[in-house]
């Protein structure tokens, strides 16, 4: 009685909260299903708009949202891009390959206009320590500009020694560019930043988070791991910027990842991908004169595609990359992966390729920074397990690379991992490699990595307790957004 007295419109203002409220939910449900996913999710995320009242609507604007076929950029500022580079993209070029290198060339020119790229050097890194070494070096011979682009930048040892000497080269007149994403570096202090834009270094978050956007952004994060300098040399792979890739840390000896070095014309592939996010986070468009956008060839003659993917992306870029390498395995099919929750058409693709008898192998870690993915990723063994995949168990340390080797001529390593979040949220770039020499080195690196690894076998996997095995069937269903 004395809320109606002093709120007499109480009853009015709800029911127009509860209107307003169910409107919104049935509108989010019609968008739902108007976007034609796949029948399985769209059932899923009707029920959690129906079943869980407020709650369903705050998990879908942080979760489910669709943002395929949106521009990250304006359509003038990516023709200027794209004619800045002088780019040869005829899959003709591609001379004595394969025709399954042929197939995904092709395909991975219609998913996002990859160009091939010819005169190509590229040195590999399985170790944090060598190639901070040789990253180093590249900075400090840097005349033109820097541009550093990764999903972690810790302030450890590591962290600072790379930030001071990026510092350092900002003050002799050099261009230093840092993009960093907020979630994965988000204790870097203030004071860091300060010193950084002091030193006339540009520094930006991607996507940064607000109590207004918190809802809208924090799903998708930019896990890409760039670096070019002047123009003419390139890094991607999976490390980020900490200790632990080099001496470790408490629990861990160094992190086993895999990292390139890439020299040659497709370093205007990774330059042109720093652009666009530059320009996303920063509305500046890089077309300086010296903002190279080629690269005089090099050699060896590595053939290469670089290939961005992220939730803007019509379609899922690099995982249709993947899926069409399994397909066309005749041999072998080597992963190595921290994580793995694949797709059910990846799933599907593996264990038929494995069932027609090409040599499936798949490398994870015995131990994972995460007890969920973990958990996660117990769930698909038997699956793999029974169809005929071997699965090998890294036992050092954290496993963290992403390496994917088909037959005898294709590789593709960088950012993505094997996973839902990968796939689809995440912003990912990966090089496309098409080279028998190199083929031949990663397999061998993959082998001396078995050296270190158990291999599961199916009678004792059987054997883990029934508690492990409910978590992992919970887990499970959580996957697509872990």
């Amino acid at each position: 009685m004395f809320l109606a007295e002093l709120f007499p419109y109480a009853n009015v203002v709800y029911n127009v909260i509860l209107v307003l409220y169910f409107l919104t939910v049935l509108a989010v449900i019609v968008l739902v299903l108007s976007e034609n996913r796949n029948p399985v999710k769209s059932m899923a995320w009707v029920l959690v708009l129906v079943l869980l009242p407020v709650v369903g609507l705050v998990i879908y604007l942080i979760f489910g949202r669709n943002l395929k076929g949106m521009s990250l950029i304006s359509r003038s500022h990516l023709r200027e891009l794209r004619r800045l580079g002088d780019y040869s993209s005829e899959v003709e070029s591609a001379g004595d390959l394969s025709e399954d290198s042929h197939q995904l060339i092709s395909l991975a020119g219609k998913l996002a206009v990859p160009h091939l790229f010819v005169g190509n050097g590229v040195e590999v890194f399985t170790t944090g320590q060598d190639k901070f070494d040789a990253l180093k070096r590249d900075i400090q011979a840097a005349q033109d500009y820097i541009h550093v682009q990764y999903f972690i930048i810790e302030e450890d040892a590591t962290g600072m020694e790379l930030i001071n000497l990026l510092i350092a080269k900002a003050r002799e007149g050099v261009k230093v560019r840092v993009l960093y994403d907020y979630v994965g570096s988000f204790y870097m202090r203030p004071k860091v930043l300060k010193q950084m834009r002091e030193a006339g270094i540009e520094v930006h978050a991607f996507l940064e988070l607000t109590l207004m956007t918190f809802a809208f952004r924090v799903n998708w994060r930019n896990h890409r791991k760039i670096v070019v300098i002047d123009g003419k040399v390139g890094y991607v792979g999976g490390m980020n910027i900490a200790d632990r890739y080099v001496i470790g840390d408490k629990k861990w000896l160094p992190w086993r990842d895999t990292h390139l070095r890439i020299s040659g014309e497709a370093v205007a592939a990774m330059q042109y991908s720093f652009a666009i996010d530059w320009d996303f986070t920063t509305h500046e468009l890089l077309t300086s004169p010296t903002m190279h956008y080629t690269a005089e060839p090099a050699s060896p003659d590595y053939m290469m595609q670089m290939m961005a993917s992220g939730p803007a992306n019509r379609w899922n870029n690099i995982s249709f990359v993947f899926l069409k390498a399994i397909t066309l395995a005749k041999h072998c099919v080597y992963i190595q992966t921290p994580y793995f929750l694949p797709s059910d058409s990846l799933l599907k693709a593996l264990q038929s390729a494995a069932l027609a008898g090409v040599d499936v192998r798949l490398m994870i870690p015995r131990q994972s920074d995460s007890s969920m993915l973990r958990l996660a990723t117990g769930s698909y063994m038997k699956e793999c397990l029974l169809s005929g995949i071997k699965i090998y168990l890294y036992e050092p340390t954290v496993l963290h690379a992403k390496v994917v080797i088909v037959d005898d001529e294709f590789v593709t390593t960088g950012s993505t991992n094997f996973d839902f979040r990968s796939f689809e949220h995440n912003f990912e770039f990966n090089a496309l490699i098409y080279s028998k020499e190199l083929n031949q080195k990663m397999k061998d690196i993959f082998v001396a990595d078995m050296e270190q690894c158990s291999r599961l076998v199916l009678s004792k996997w059987k054997q883990r307790p029934l508690s492990q095995k409910a978590l992992e069937s919970v887990v499970r269903l959580i996957s697509p957004i872990l």
